[in-house]
């Protein structure tokens, strides 16, 4: 029986995928569920949505391709109350250009990819790309997938580890997934200090105008500027952001959010100063690593440990392909 440690959206994923491949009963223990918020359980506060931000390890483009490719199914099957939408995006560069091999691999799969042309850039970009992506209501989809997996036998167990082998204590555990994030760092057992995070701070507004394209600004200092429209009847925008690694900090800031209003209103028209009403101001902890994501078996004494976390900022993006290849180390589809 797998138990899965972490309720975010890397051990939902994983959960899911357990759950096509008929693989059970499951057992999925956290500190936090959906439905929380606290800085370290990361997964509420993302602006959830494909872009370019997964770096330039090709592991992690084919993580990108395997969820992007699989988000119309996903979609289909957990229905509109999950909050998976597409949207026009276009993605921008202040002063150096982008990979051109993770271009090419985008350009293999994106939907109705093209570069913008340098006469419709806006000012201060040397650099834009256009595609179709995906918007992730992040509080609806943990809970659509909580119902869907709760609906299919799997069991949520909400409490703290002491140590990750207490996992193994279930009744017929032997296989346990980690995908406990910023908490791999701390978890008895496991204390990667590779593990790191990243904090950011975004704005949750309702517009005058509704947004209707996501926009993203690359890193300049310790910001990143990114306009990101949620689907669902609240009719919400997430502003963002920031990139701080190694900043513990859950507290937001005022300046912060004026900043974000000011840089996300120079890209997009319907985001004015007096014509938004900020519904909240958000900070989390994302779970950065060194070296990239972990995806590895390790033998316990009591079973089996699989790890899967260290997405850093594109767990809604890649957190799909990550999970079939973490569930493939022990529940490949050969082996069923």
């Amino acid at each position: 029986m797998p138990v899965i440690v972490g309720s975010g959206i890397i051990g939902l994923y994983t959960a899911y995928i357990l759950v096509k491949r008929n693989v059970g009963p499951i057992t999925i223990v956290a500190q936090h569920m959906p439905g929380d918020y606290s800085t370290f359980y990361t997964s509420p506060w993302a602006g959830a949505n494909f872009s370019f931000a997964s770096g330039d390890d090709p592991r992690n483009w084919e993580f990108d391709r395997k969820s992007y490719t699989y988000f119309d199914t996903l979609s289909q099957e957990l229905g509109p109350e999950a909050g998976i939408k597409k949207y026009p995006a276009y993605d921008l560069w202040h002063d150096f250009y982008p990979n051109p091999d993770k271009l090419a691999h985008l350009q293999q799969y994106v939907q109705d990819y093209r570069q913008v042309p340098k006469d419709q850039l806006p000012p201060n970009t040397v650099y834009g790309l256009k595609y179709t992506t995906y918007n992730l209501n992040t509080v609806r989809l943990l809970r659509s997938l909580k119902q869907y997996l709760e609906k299919r036998g799997v069991k949520f167990v909400q409490t703290k580890l002491g140590h990750i082998d207490q996992a193994f204590s279930y009744p017929h555990s032997d296989v346990v997934f980690n995908c406990t994030g910023i908490g791999a760092r701390t978890l008895p057992g496991v204390e990667d200090q590779k593990v790191y995070p990243i904090r950011g701070q975004v704005v949750l507004v309702k517009t005058k105008h509704p947004v209707q394209s996501n926009y993203s600004l690359d890193h300049k200092d310790d910001t990143v500027t990114y306009i990101i429209p949620r689907a669902g009847p609240e009719g919400h925008t997430i502003l963002g952001g920031y990139y701080q690694p190694n900043n513990w900090c859950g507290d937001t800031f005022k300046h912060m959010t004026e900043s974000i209003i000011e840089r996300t209103a120079q890209l997009c028209p319907e985001i004015k100063r007096g014509e938004i009403e900020i519904v909240r101001e958000c900070t989390g902890l994302r779970p950065g690593r060194e070296g990239g994501v972990r995806i590895e078996l390790e033998p316990r004494p009591k079973g089996t440990l699989i790890h899967n976390y260290g997405a850093g900022g594109c767990g809604y993006q890649s957190g799909y392909g990550m999970a079939l290849e973490a569930v493939d180390l022990v529940y490949s589809k050969a082996k069923l």
